[in-house]
């Protein structure tokens, strides 16, 4: 009978983790979903990307309710209860990445009657390439329960701060040079801003999982070099 329980705990747990993992798959599409109607000018693509986000809010429902249900009824200890709230906080990461997807596209939708010079949307491409491995590096991670993984997905954030940085820089003299410009780079900056959040919502999930391998916290401050004054923006997903 005890051993019927334990394998109806680990058939639980692993189910969790199939849920994260579809959550992954999602927020991968989403932002490469994204990054394509950007560059294609593509708004029924956006829309799409809008569209299917409501799927990444369903699955962070679920694993809420099937986390909480597990530790009403399983009252887990040690590893077991740090992998069930890891799941809450990364699913709570995933859903966020899949709304700031969504913002990249609603900035698409703005801009679908206006020019926009390849060479100004070419340093998204690059920055949005950065978070894409990011993400997938840190899905991969999880999957493996790897710790090393995770810890050089942490390190590298600091990599797409200076990428955003310069994309910040180069979006200001646009507008300088062309008030032309302004509304297109505006929104490019908002988006720009919205792939650097990724990247840091990639960094909380590497944070988890190598809490949930070793047990212990990444003991070093986190590695930041945002240096533009748009540190603090990210947007609402109200739609």
């Amino acid at each position: 009978m005890t051993e019927h329980i334990v394998t109806r705990y680990d058939n639980e747990l692993r189910e969790l983790a199939v849920l994260i993992t579809q959550m992954g798959g999602l927020c991968e599409k989403a932002l490469t979903d994204a990054m394509t109607s950007l560059q294609r000018q593509d708004a029924e693509l956006a829309q799409t990307v809008r569209d299917e986000d409501d799927k990444i809010d369903d699955l962070e429902r679920e694993v809420e309710e099937r986390a909480i249900q597990m530790i009403a009824r399983r009252q887990p200890m040690a590893s077991d209860l740090r992998e069930i709230v890891a799941a809450v906080k990364i699913a709570a990461d995933l859903e966020r990445i899949g709304d700031l997807a969504k913002n990249i596209a609603k900035r698409v939708i703005a801009l679908q009657d206006q020019s926009q010079p390849k060479q100004i949307v070419r340093g998204l491409d690059h920055i949005s390439e950065i978070a894409l491995h990011q993400l997938k590096d840190v899905l991969d991670a999880y999957t493996g329960r790897d710790a090393v993984k995770a810890l050089a997905v942490w390190e590298r954030d600091s990599d797409l701060d200076a990428v955003y940085t310069s994309i910040f820089r180069e979006l200001l003299t646009y507008m300088m040079e062309d008030p032309r410009n302004i509304t297109l780079c505006t929104h490019l900056l908002f988006a720009a801003k919205n792939i650097e959040r990724i990247g840091d919502h990639a960094t909380n999930i590497a944070e988890n999982i190598h809490y949930v391998a070793t047990g212990e916290t990444i003991a070093m401050d986190r590695p930041k070099s945002d240096e533009s004054s748009m540190t603090t923006v990210e947007e609402g997903s109200d739609d």
